[in-house]
């Protein structure tokens, strides 16, 4: 198969996965002017992820779209992109579903596609009882969340590091950290992916969630009370969740009972590895 892809606005794991599939081959460009200058004929597909144009130009050429036009869709975006010929991609099926529902998108198709998770660069090295350390993932949730998750664990007498997303850190150090986490507490607001989290997993790092039922749960956010959720991919075998803050000593004690048997990378590797993404993507063209 062989894509056209105009990676201008693409977001650097997204595109890290991409250049990463082995099926695919890929000519990369950042100029959208190259769609007038060859034989879109001689490609199976042309990928735009960041830049609206007229489909209705190139009715005979497959296009994928997004996920990153807008966080919400565009009556200007959505007209010059409605066709039969086109795809446009959110990362989870919660995201998908959203912009679905709007009157915007009608006669659009919207579809959930996830990019591969870096599964040799995030790898466990130590098997979970060789483990010691414990963190606090923190992106843009109500700080007094925070505090109460720090407390909480200071009455169990459990140190932990904490990784702000919008403080930032350095990646290298986030790698060092996961191979020698026991598990992690994750507090994040809304995410379309997830990708620090998933590469959490993949280091075979159980994970204890407190999750989000809405968008405006997004510190310092105005949106609407929009269903959303900070574990768009999950399942049993990576660790625990709960919304609501009198959830957490319940939870907290059957994750501890349970730790070692969590099985994270596993799913990551069912689910979201590159193989199984560029699948995923491959299939999604020969349906367009």
């Amino acid at each position: 198969m062989k894509i056209l892809y105009i990676k201008s606005g693409m977001h650097h794991k997204n595109h890290n996965a991409i250049i990463n599939y082995k099926k695919i081959n890929f000519y990369i460009s950042d100029n959208i002017n190259i769609l007038n200058s060859i034989d879109l004929s001689e490609y199976d597909s042309v990928y735009i992820p960041s830049h609206p144009i007229d489909v209705n130009k190139y009715p005979n050429t497959k296009f994928i779209f997004g996920p990153h036009f807008s966080v919400f869709p565009e009556n200007n975006q959505m007209n010059l992109i409605r066709g039969n010929n086109v795809v446009y991609i959110q990362p989870s099926e919660w995201v998908a579903k959203f912009w679905r529902e709007s009157h915007i998108t009608s006669n659009i198709r919207i579809e959930s596609l996830p990019f591969g998770v870096d599964t040799e660069k995030f790898v466990n090295i130590y098997p979970i009882y060789k483990r010691e350390k414990v963190f606090i993932y923190y992106k843009r949730r109500n700080p007094q969340e925070l505090q109460f998750l720090k407390s909480f664990l200071q009455s169990k007498n459990i140190n932990v590091t904490i990784f702000n997303y919008v403080t930032k850190y350095s990646e290298e150090e986030f790698i060092n950290y996961l191979k020698e986490s026991k598990f992690g507490i994750w507090l994040s607001a809304h995410e379309s992916q997830g990708f620090a989290l998933e590469e959490s997993l993949a280091c075979n790092v159980p994970l204890l969630v407190w999750n989000v039922s809405s968008l405006n749960q997004e510190f310092g956010s105005r949106y609407d009370n929009i269903p959303a959720t900070s574990i768009p991919y999950w399942d049993n075998r990576c660790g625990e969740h709960f919304t609501n803050a009198n959830e957490l000593p319940n939870v907290f004690a059957k994750f501890i009972t349970n730790l070692n048997n969590y099985k994270p990378r596993e799913y990551i590797l069912e689910n979201l590895s590159f193989d199984k993404c560029e699948e995923k993507l491959i299939n999604l063209i020969n349906k367009i």
